[in-house]
């Protein structure tokens, strides 16, 4: 199979800082190479990701979450707990399809993910909106909230409802030139927060789906390569690697108190 080519990288998880300052330059690697380019992460320790335009008194007055570092991410969207997800960045520059649309960013990633968990046994699908006229103030934690397009999956043996847990949502950030997404794909409860901080994870409710969870990580990003004409290949080292004072360099800003609480 051939066509252009998605840049996959993986990294090893990272404390907060490293991987907000890795995906910035990774925006700028998109304008670079003028496609898509996707970092998929973890995170040590366990962090809490704010969204870009979220209050920081919220996050430091919850309890389940006050003795877990903070970071603010570039992008919108609520808080994450990190450390038991599979986070993707993934950039578009704004001249290619995707960075004309915000919603068919999230698309391409959720609906490829729900078909892949549908091959695979699960009752995936996107939340689609709600017919209430009133529209509540948003939780402050993302898995608490529902968006369109997000994913969920009913439980096992259960038909779809309501209220069936969200296993992935995202975010988006317009920089000069380049569209920066990011999404957390939840893999398991955080014991390392407090229950109002903890949600249900993909293999907590269908284990079966992830056996040799690196095959369905890049079955995923097949589909969404695929969505553009393209082909996912996974690059031979981590996008960290050979980065690093650049990094640290950027890392710097996430880090100040002045960014952190800027809101």
């Amino acid at each position: 199979m051939s066509g252009p080519e998605v840049p996959i990288w993986w990294d090893e998880p990272a404390d907060a800082f490293t991987n907000m300052a890795a995906d910035e330059i990774l925006a700028a690697e998109a304008d670079r190479r003028g496609g898509l380019v996707v970092r998929l992460y973890g995170w040590s320790p366990t962090s809490v990701s704010l969204g870009a335009f979220q209050e920081i008194a919220a996050a430091r007055g919850l309890e389940a979450i006050a003795d877990v570092p903070l970071v603010r991410r570039p992008s919108g969207g609520g808080a994450l707990v990190h450390g038991t997800d599979l986070t993707y960045a993934a950039a578009v520059p704004r001249r290619h399809p995707w960075g004309q649309s915000a919603q068919a960013f999230y698309d391409a990633f959720h609906a490829a993910l729900v078909a892949e968990l549908r091959d695979r046994g699960v009752a995936a699908r996107q939340h689609q909106a709600t017919s209430e006229a009133a529209v509540p103030p948003e939780p402050l934690l993302c898995f608490d909230r529902r968006a369109v397009g997000d994913v969920v999956v009913a439980r096992p043996g259960a038909a779809a409802a309501a209220d069936d847990p969200k296993i992935m949502g995202s975010a988006q950030r317009r920089l000069a030139g380049v569209i920066l997404q990011h999404g957390s794909l939840l893999l398991r409860a955080n014991a390392a927060v407090g229950p109002a901080a903890r949600h249900v994870g993909l293999l907590d409710l269908h284990p079966a789906a992830g056996r040799e969870e690196s095959r369905l990580v890049e079955a995923w990003l097949g589909r969404v390569a695929g969505a553009c004409g393209a082909v996912a290949v996974r690059q031979a080292t981590g996008f960290r690697a050979g980065r690093g004072s650049e990094i640290a360099a950027h890392a710097a800003r996430f880090q100040d108190a002045g960014w952190i609480a800027r809101r």
